[in-house]
C-alpha cells in the first residue's frame, strides 16, 4: 500500500477564505484541520492576493502589472508585483509565528502553469496561453519560483512535510480549446495533452514537495495529471461522473490519493453527517476497493475555495469535513 504523509481519516481545505486577517484565518485552519492544515489565501485583500496575482509574484524575472482587463506582463517590477510579494511575505511571517512548530504535513497552494497562462496577458494584450514560447518561459519561471517558495516555507516550518497543491481549474478549458481570446470574440487553439503534461511535470519536478493537483472543473484529465507526477488529485465530488470511473479507478489502484470536495464551499444548509459521507462511500463502492483504503487514500475537503463564504459557514464546513473523515475512518476499523 502506498504511504501517504497524512494519517487515515484526514480532512483539509482547498485554499481561499473570507476576510483579510491572515493570523485569524490560519488559527481557524489549525484548529479545525489539525491533521493537514494549509496556508489560507485571502483574496478579499485585493489585487495581488487573488490566485493569479499571488502566484505571479513568485515568477522569476517575469514581472506583472494590473490592467483593467487583468494581469499583464511588464518590462520591470512595479507596485503591483511588489504588492503581490508583500501579501505573501506577510502570510509567511504569520505562518512562522503561529505554526512554526508544526510537525506534520502542511499544504501550500499555487496556481498551475496552464491556469496562470490563461490569466496573464502578454504585453500587447493577448493571453499568454496563445503563445507557446511565452508558456514555456512562464513554466520555467514558475518552476523556479515555486521551488524557492517551497524552500522558504520549509525554513519556516522545519519539522513539517510540505504538500504542494497546484491549482488548475483552467486546464480542462485549455485542453478543449474553449478559453476565450482577450477580445472574447473567438477561442484559443486547444493545447495538446502531451504539452500540457510536460509543463505540469516541469513545475512538479522542480518543487521538493508532495504534489497535489486541484481541478474543480468538469472533465478533469485524470490520466494526464497522473502522468505529470501528481500523487494526489483534488476534485469536486459532485463533478465526478460515471464516465470517468475507469480513469478514477485506475488512479486509485495506482495509489493516487483523492482529495474529495464533499462539503458545500459557500453558505448552505449542511446535510447530516451521514448524508455528507454517503456520496464518498458510494463512489468508493463503485470501484470495489477495501473500505480501509478509503480512509487512508481519501482526504475530505470543501467543494472548492471558500472566499465567498461567511466566517460562520467556514467553521461549520471545516468541522463537517473533519467529522466526515473521522467517521469514514472509524467505520473502516
Amino acid at each position: 500500500m502506498t504511504s501517504f504523509p497524512w494519517r487515515a481519516g484526514t480532512a483539509t481545505g482547498v485554499g481561499s477564505y473570507p476576510g483579510e486577517d491572515p493570523a485569524e484565518a490560519l488559527r481557524i485552519v489549525l484548529g479545525e484541520l489539525p491533521e493537514l492544515p494549509h496556508l489560507p489565501e485571502l483574496p478579499a485583500r485585493g489585487a495581488g492576493a487573488d490566485l493569479a496575482g499571488r502566484t505571479a509574484g513568485l515568477l522569476v524575472e517575469m514581472p506583472v502589472h494590473l490592467e483593467p482587463s487583468g494581469w499583464r506582463f511588464s518590462d520591470r517590477p512595479g507596485r503591483d508585483t511588489q504588492r503581490s510579494r508583500d501579501h505573501l511575505a506577510r502570510d509567511l511571517d504569520v505562518l512562522e509565528e503561529v505554526a512554526g512548530g508544526h510537525d506534520g504535513p502542511f499544504k501550500i497552494q499555487v496556481c498551475g502553469p496552464w491556469t496562470l497562462a490563461a490569466s496573464i496577458e502578454l504585453r500587447h494584450g493577448d493571453r499568454a496561453l496563445k503563445d507557446p514560447g511565452a508558456v514555456r518561459d512562464l513554466t520555467a519561471s514558475l518552476a523556479e519560483g515555486v521551488a524557492g517558495h517551497v524552500a522558504d516555507v520549509r525554513r519556516r516550518l522545519p519539522a513539517a512535510q510540505i504538500v504542494l497543491q497546484l491549482d488548475e481549474p483552467g486546464l480542462p478549458a485549455a485542453l478543449a480549446g474553449t478559453v476565450p481570446t482577450a477580445s472574447g470574440f473567438s477561442r484559443l487553439r486547444a493545447i495538446e495533452a502531451p504539452v500540457a503534461e510536460d509543463a505540469l511535470r516541469t513545475v512538479i519536478d522542480a518543487a521538493d514537495a508532495y504534489p497535489v493537483v486541484h481541478c474543480c472543473a468538469r472533465n478533469v484529465p485524470y490520466d494526464l495529471l497522473r502522468g505529470a507526477g501528481a500523487k494526489a488529485l483534488s476534485v469536486d465530488l459532485r463533478l465526478v461522473p460515471r464516465r470517468d470511473d475507469d480513469a478514477v479507478g485506475e488512479a486509485i489502484d495506482a495509489g493516487i490519493a483523492l482529495f474529495l470536495g464533499a462539503v458545500p464551499a459557500t453558505d448552505a444548509a449542511l446535510p447530516s453527517l451521514k448524508e455528507t459521507a454517503e456520496p464518498v462511500r458510494e463512489l468508493w463502492r463503485r470501484f470495489g476497493f477495501p473500505a480501509q483504503r478509503l480512509a487512508e487514500q481519501v482526504v475530505i475537503t470543501p467543494a472548492c475555495g471558500m472566499a465567498g463564504a461567511s466566517p460562520r459557514h467556514v467553521r461549520a464546513a471545516l468541522k463537517r469535513c473533519r467529522d466526515t473523515a473521522r467517521m469514514l475512518h472509524e467505520a473502516a476499523l
